[in-house]
């Protein structure tokens, strides 16, 4: 396997006056074990990690890299930041709405896939031409990615990962308290919604015990059998990039340092990308861990009235992390085979 780390330019396609660049690492598996029929698997993490969440071995139950994984099989594995992510940029994550994101997303996803058909993304790498284009998005990474494929049709076929498009929520564990967690409407700004749309059912429980919200967030997020340091890391990191995160302090490379807040604040408003999920005619794959913010993954069909094929896959053993989970390669398998179903599809021409 070769692994490249590409920086593609997007400042035309966001139009935000300023240098606009979205980083992204590509993995290649060897030429002789590229199939006749090409996946190119393109890779968006959630709000708060980076393009690492996919490139690393991530600390947990399980073990190794998902790139690796699907490069070891054949496919070219591309994994992409979202715009901002390392606040280096000086980007404002009020400006980065839902819009922003996706044309962003979708010009560096263009731009590496034609630099792979024309053989100059890497020397001596032939043109990988009549490519399936599978597209995979964890928490607020799958919302995205529903819009994306929605305005710009980006790929033959998207890989939902820990998100509902009907209402994401956190679990809770058995007889603990539900949590509630505030709703706003999509891309406005906070100036635009200093109180949430249900405020009063936040008020409501208003002086509830914050320990017993966080116990919930983790059994939730990690299952039984991830390391607790693991697992007080993770949280640790949550709780940073709500303050607003530090772009230099020192954190593991699959962690986002900045969090595109405009577009994330409506990820558990219900039905937040409910009209472009309806609107999306490619396969889908619904998959998430057996705890996870999909409250009824069997109702999740429904949410893909156009789609011709619609795959569902609980997890076991897999909390709202996934690839820090011990079944992790159990997930990545059935990624896999969606992905060869899509390039079957494409190959067919029958499910447009």
């Amino acid at each position: 396997m070769r692994q490249l780390e590409v920086s593609i330019d997007v400042s035309d396609a966001v139009g935000l006056g300023v240098a606009a660049r979205i980083s992204a690492t590509v993995i290649l598996p060897e030429p002789a074990m590229l199939p006749a029929r090409p996946v190119i698997c393109i890779a968006m993490p959630s709000s708060s990690y980076a393009r690492g969440y996919y490139t690393c071995d991530l600390p947990g139950a399980g073990s190794g890299a998902q790139s690796a994984f699907h490069a070891e099989r054949g496919w070219i594995f591309v994994a992409l930041d979202w715009l901002g992510c390392d606040g280096s940029s000086g980007i404002d994550p009020e400006d980065l709405g839902y819009s922003m994101l996706t044309a962003a997303a979708h010009a560096a996803q263009a731009e590496i896939v034609l630099r792979l058909a024309n053989g100059v993304l890497a020397p001596d790498y032939p043109p990988v031409n009549g490519a399936c284009v599978v597209g995979i998005g964890q928490s607020l990474g799958g919302a995205l990615l529903i819009a994306q494929q929605a305005r710009h049709g980006s790929f033959d076929g998207i890989g939902v990962l820990g998100f509902s498009a009907v209402h994401s929520h956190p679990a809770t564990p058995p007889g603990g308290a539900p949590v509630v967690v505030a709703w706003y409407p999509r891309d406005a700004r906070l100036s635009e919604c200093r109180e949430p749309l249900n405020a009063a059912a936040l008020a409501a429980v208003q002086g509830a015990p914050a320990q017993a919200a966080w116990e919930a967030v983790a059994w939730g997020f990690h299952y039984d059998d991830v390391p607790v340091e693991v697992v007080e890391q993770d949280l640790a990191h949550y709780e940073g990039i709500a303050r607003g995160g530090d772009p230099d302090a020192p954190s593991p490379p699959w962690y986002a340092r900045r969090t595109p807040q405009r577009a994330a604040r409506s990820t558990l408003t219900p039905g937040v990308v409910a009209s472009e999920a309806a609107a999306i005619t490619v396969p889908v794959l619904c998959a998430m861990g057996v705890r996870d913010l999909v409250p009824d993954p069997r109702g999740e069909a429904r949410a893909y009235a156009s789609a011709r094929s619609v795959d569902l896959f609980v997890c076991p053993r897999m909390g709202h992390v996934h690839n820090m989970a011990g079944t992790r390669a159990l997930l990545w398998e059935r990624i896999h085979l969606f992905g060869e179903w899509c390039g079957s599809v494409k190959t067919a021409g029958s499910l447009r």
